[in-house]
């Protein structure tokens, strides 16, 4: 699978004979700073210990030389775990890869794996995007997703730093963080977060509270809007004049209704 993944972004791979399976010390291996992963579990990488203790190292990681060090292009997960065991050497395959070609491999292989937070992902995909130029349609197309769900997760990085951090931290949902996106305001955002944290609200409870809190904004809106110094004026003006011609002796009628924009006053007047 992630040989089709690499063909479609024209990562195909031409190995030769001479490639090699080595030992190389761990101590001389750096990790990638194109790793889209920041949240490793810790229980997941001490899983992968007692794998590795068992049954050794069967897939190697895969490295570049780099200043005269190695570079992990893909398998951190598995570098970590053997240096937590303290293994002195772990089996890597050498490549030569320029920093467009590691970068896409760090980030299709990441993509292929569980675990990585929506935040991580969106990341991800938006390096995808900028390094082999593409829409978001053909990116979902080569990744086998729908272009809703590319878009849906690039638009959790418009969130507030303290969101993002909530949901990759897992403190928060993905679900939790679409319902914030609602909130035009980022004070909104921050305060309905700090509720979802304090409170422990689920996502039912955080969407009526965003609910609310947009009708409460509406509502003051509208309040603002019809009550101007302007709009009072021209009101009590036109609410006097009706007052004067009633006392003429015509029955007149009125019905009066607060829009959203405008104020609605209707008068009828009878012709006999």
């Amino acid at each position: 699978m992630k040989e089709q993944f690499s063909r479609l972004f024209g990562l195909s791979e031409q190995r030769s004979g001479q490639e090699e399976v080595r030992q190389i010390p761990v101590g001389d291996i750096d990790t990638s700073p194109f790793q889209p992963r920041t949240v490793f579990d810790d229980e997941r990488i001490d899983e992968l210990c007692q794998t590795i203790k068992t049954h050794g190292v069967i897939q190697p990681i895969v490295v570049r030389v780099r200043n005269n060090r190695y570079e992990i292009i893909a398998g951190e997960r598995r570098w970590r775990a053997v240096t937590k065991l303290g293994y002195e050497t772990i089996p890597a395959i050498v490549r030569e890869f320029n920093d467009s070609q590691t970068a896409s491999i760090a980030l299709i292989e990441n993509l292929q794996r569980e675990g990585l937070t929506a935040v991580e992902e969106a990341v991800a995909y938006q390096k995808l995007i900028e390094l082999h130029h593409l829409t978001q349609e053909s990116l979902a197309q080569r990744l086998g997703k729908s272009q809703s769900t590319i878009a849906n997760k690039l638009r959790l990085l418009a969130l507030p730093e303290s969101v993002k951090l909530a949901l990759m931290e897992r403190k928060i949902t993905e679900r939790h963080a679409r319902a914030l996106l609602s909130l035009d305001s980022e004070e909104l955002q921050l305060k309905v977060l700090e509720e979802i944290l304090t409170k422990e609200l689920n996502v039912k409870q955080t969407e009526v509270r965003i609910a609310f809190l947009k009708e409460a904004a509406k509502a003051k809106k509208v309040k603002r809007i019809s009550f101007t110094k302007d709009v009072r004026l021209a009101l009590n003006t036109i609410r006097q004049s009706i007052e004067m011609v009633s006392g003429s002796g015509l029955q007149i009628k009125t019905n009066e209704k607060d829009h959203e924009d405008h104020y609605e006053i209707v008068i009828q007047i009878p012709k006999r």
